[in-house]
């Protein structure tokens, strides 16, 4: 078997484990509301990794799966550095399976772009930005549960970049980020142009979503799927009202 049917196989079984266990959300099955995301829209969809290391045999499996990740498409890779917080268990657990040392992002309160980080270094100086050991001719890849727009691991790369600076530390690259799941939404065109190279067992929009056609409901597929191609008209409040009225009638959520 390529990798290329091994890494597919694996990331179906991945998604399933993490739709089974709530870590992927629907408003059909779970909340008829749905949910104002940070940046202020609503979505039919929730995708929340976090509660993954509270699920021992799924977080092995996810480690497994990226340290053979890492081995194929990362090969020059020797450290990961595990983004604060959801991928810090992932690194440790990418870490145990392929006896690759982990370092971890410190968690920076209300930093979430660049510019942010930018401020806070400002306020704050040398403020340890990277916690564990690196190395001079370390070559360093990213690693956290999932990507959206690409801004955490750019405030993560240059949180590191910060950290050498302080240690003094030279010819240490970084130019693979590597995540359970890709939400698809642009953060891969985002790395390129910033020589970055984005890796995920799950590419959520183009293959995710048709991984789970065999346990969403027929109404629960179509609309996920038309909300990820465009989610403009899903932000109108008698659109999110008739959803509501679906789940109540007919989805899942009505029978817990």
């Amino acid at each position: 078997m390529s990798w290329r049917e091994e890494k597919e196989n694996v990331g179906e079984e991945i998604i399933h484990a993490l739709y089974r266990n709530g870590m992927i959300k629907t408003w059909f099955r779970d909340n008829p509301h749905g949910w104002t995301l940070v940046s202020g829209m609503w979505s039919p969809l929730y995708i929340q990794l976090r509660p993954l290391s509270s699920y021992p045999e799924l977080l092995r499996k996810v480690g497994s799966a990226l340290s053979r990740l890492i081995k194929e498409e990362c090969r020059d890779v020797n450290r990961i550095i595990g983004v604060a917080t959801a991928g810090i268990p992932i690194a440790t657990a990418v870490s145990l399976g392929a006896n690759i040392p982990s370092c971890f992002t410190r968690k920076l309160e209300g930093v979430r772009s660049l510019e942010d980080f930018n401020n806070f270094v400002k306020r704050y100086g040398e403020h340890s930005m990277i916690e564990g050991i690196l190395a001079d001719g370390d070559t360093v890849g990213i690693v956290d549960d999932l990507v959206t727009k690409f801004d955490s691991k750019v405030v993560a790369i240059k949180q590191l970049e910060f950290e050498l600076k302080i240690r003094g530390l030279r010819n240490v690259k970084c130019s693979d980020v590597i995540v359970v799941l890709d939400r698809e939404q642009g953060a891969k065109e985002i790395a390129k142009e910033q020589g970055i190279d984005l890796h995920c067992l799950i590419p959520f929009m183009s293959k995710g979503v048709t991984w789970l056609k065999d346990v969403f409901a027929e109404q629960e597929y179509e609309v996920i799927v038309d909300y990820l191609r465009g989610h403009e008209k899903y932000q109108d409040p008698r659109i999110q009202e008739d959803l509501r009225t679906i789940a109540m009638q007919e989805g899942a959520f009505k029978l817990k």
